[in-house]
């Protein structure tokens, strides 16, 4: 069977449905994932915050222009959670610089440990505080822009792996298991497997480089109520931990390359975190109740890739999202629609070179 559309999206995660939502109005769309639900991968195993001061100077520029949509658009995805940054006496210098960096106030380690009360005064010297960050509830931004995907118009095909990528009639002729699929432009959202969906359709890879990270849900500590604490992220990335549904979340913020797969957490690196996260509170992890992983995906100057290939015009990138993906959904999908259809971006020039895969020829 072939069906002939204006646009095929590869790729159910956040970038792929946000995209979806996006083209649909402007045109037919098809969308192809090649597991059983959207949002499998990467998407559907994120603990996402907003804070619109995470990532490079061009990360943030799609963070700030994401916030609106995130506080409003269908009722909107935020609820209030403040960020803490917690450090031994050796990581004063690095405290500093990700104090400023983060744009947070510094408080003392008896207001810290009057928000989480498991912060050890034996090894934690230094604290500081966010409190306009927020929790992002990624299934309702993914449910959000499926339905208006599908409202617009925009077919989803699941089950469906990209087995085949070739030119036809001055489009694409896409092969998913014993079907095929025309388009006149391919968008490549694959995530983990974008530099595959590139070379698989004869276009350059851009270096797009998955690596996994780890994630442990351990019962509440000490039996405290967690619910109301902050995301709490140690000095250097060294571990970071967040409430969830009355537990906490913990995750030794490891980035180990990969190849492209349905990743699970590495029992060594996740002790190896635990124990991390051990030493700078008062309670130990008496048991792990889940384990899972997450493939981010960078590309080599860790900001996102977007736009038109330089030199296979019909072929589009979103892709790279690294740890931004939700974060940065609203805008990186609208300058999508808007560099495919021709629309002046809402985004400054710079900000769309430093984005186009252009950056890389």
């Amino acid at each position: 069977m072939t069906l002939d559309t204006d646009f095929l999206i590869v790729g159910g995660g956040v970038a792929g449905v946000s995209a979806a939502a996006r083209l649909a109005p402007l045109g037919s769309v098809l969308l192809l994932e090649a597991e059983p639900a959207l949002a499998y991968h990467a998407s559907g195993r994120s603990a996402a915050m907003f804070l619109e001061s995470y990532g490079n100077a061009t990360v943030r520029a799609l963070n700030e222009a994401s916030a609106a949509h995130h506080a409003t658009a269908d009722g909107g995805v935020l609820s209030p959670r403040p960020m803490m940054l917690i450090g031994r006496p050796c990581e004063s210098q690095t405290f500093a610089a990700e104090v400023a960096s983060f744009g947070m106030d510094e408080i003392t380690l008896d207001q810290a440990r009057a928000m989480v009360p498991i912060v050890n005064p034996a090894t934690v010297s230094h604290a500081a505080l966010r409190g306009d960050t927020s929790d992002l509830d990624t299934d309702l931004l993914i449910q959000n822009f499926a339905r208006a995907a599908r409202a617009a118009g925009a077919l989803f095909h699941l089950d469906a792996r990209v087995s085949g990528i070739r030119r036809s009639g001055g489009g694409w002729e896409v092969t998913a298991g014993d079907r095929s699929f025309r388009a006149e432009t391919l968008v490549n959202a694959a995530g983990a497997w974008a530099d595959r969906i590139a070379a698989m359709a004869g276009v350059r890879p851009l270096g797009i480089t998955p690596f996994r990270r780890s994630m442990a849900r351990v019962p509440a500590p000490g039996g405290h109520d967690t619910r109301g604490w902050p995301f709490i992220d140690a000095v250097g990335e060294r571990w970071y931990a967040k409430p969830d549904a009355g537990k906490l979340i913990v995750s030794p913020s490891e980035e180990d390359a990969q190849d492209p797969h349905d990743a699970w957490a590495d029992d060594m690196v996740l002790a190896e975190g635990l124990a991390r996260y051990e030493e700078m509170v008062t309670e130990p992890v008496t048991r792990v109740e889940h384990t899972w992983a997450g493939l981010r995906s960078f590309a080599p100057d860790r900001a996102l890739v977007i736009g038109r290939d330089p030199e296979v015009q019909d072929f589009a990138w979103l892709a790279g999202q690294g740890g931004y993906g939700f974060q940065t959904a609203p805008a990186a999908s609208r300058l999508l629609a808007d560099l495919l259809t021709g629309h002046p971006p809402e985004l400054t020039g710079p900000v769309v070179a430093a984005l186009s895969p252009a950056r890389f020829t």
